[in-house]
């Protein structure tokens, strides 16, 4: 196991399952001491936090709507009472419903726009007074394929995603003076476990195909995360890295 991380405090929305999982506990694996964000999925969460604590590494469950200003401050606060510090934010909290642009409504649009975009820029700036102080700063926002290469009925997803992107590439402007890089992972047919509120499995994996001959794994996604939050990836800010399996080149 590695110790890049050792002495590093992570925060890590959305982390109850699939890909938040995998990336809370290879953070712990790398040393680092994570707080588990989810909704409501307290027992999932839980269920990671025991998984990190498993590696040794030390864990906090805080549910938190990072949607709602109050709900992304809370958490960030409740991470700095408990850790005593923040070095790591990793905007993983999405939802990925499919919907036809015409029967998309106004609630679906925000609800989605509001937990991938809006709580990464709530959770950034709750975050940042803590981010500054350290030495080893880094922000990861979970982008998506499909904000580069559209996909049909998930026009609030692919928005939200592309928003990211650009939110990247402007905190990474923004936060280099305080020696905090940004960067943003893009995931592409990845297999996650997907309830009914995400609307299964997106219809266009089954029109895409990867070069590799298969599909993602959670633990795929996390070791890149991982790897711009260590002290390898500190000359690395405003950059999307792809990781799809050559999916968007297909």
């Amino acid at each position: 196991m590695s110790a890049d991380l050792a002495g590093c405090v992570a925060v890590v929305t959305g982390a109850a399952r699939n890909i938040g999982r995998a990336i809370a506990i290879d953070l712990a694996r790398g040393g680092a001491s994570v707080t588990i964000n989810a909704l409501n999925s307290a027992g999932e969460a839980a269920a990671v936090a025991r998984a990190i604590e498993n590696v040794g590494s030390k864990a906090l469950v805080q549910l938190a709507d990072i949607s709602d200003p109050a709900g992304a401050q809370q958490l960030i606060d409740a991470t700095a009472q408990h850790f005593g510090r923040i070095d790591i934010l990793v905007n993983n909290a999405a939802i990925r419903r499919e919907t036809r642009f015409d029967e998309l409504d106004w609630k679906e649009w925000r609800a989605v726009c509001g937990v991938t975009l809006d709580g990464a820029y709530l959770c950034a700036r709750a975050a940042l007074p803590h981010l500054r102080k350290s030495d080893r700063a880094a922000i990861v926002n979970i982008g998506g394929m499909s904000a580069y290469s559209g996909s049909a009925g998930r026009a609030h997803v692919v928005a939200a995603k592309a928003g990211l992107a650009g939110l990247t590439r402007a905190l990474a402007h923004d936060l280099a003076a305080d020696g905090i890089t940004v960067n943003c992972v893009a995931p592409g047919l990845v297999d996650t476990a997907r309830g009914h509120s995400a609307g299964g499995t997106p219809a266009h994996h089954a029109l895409n195909r990867t070069l590799l001959g298969r599909r993602g794994e959670p633990e795929d996604i996390a070791a890149v995360v991982t790897f711009l939050c260590g002290p390898g990836a500190r000359y690395i800010t405003g950059q999307t890295l792809h990781a799809n399996g050559g999916a968007y080149l297909c």
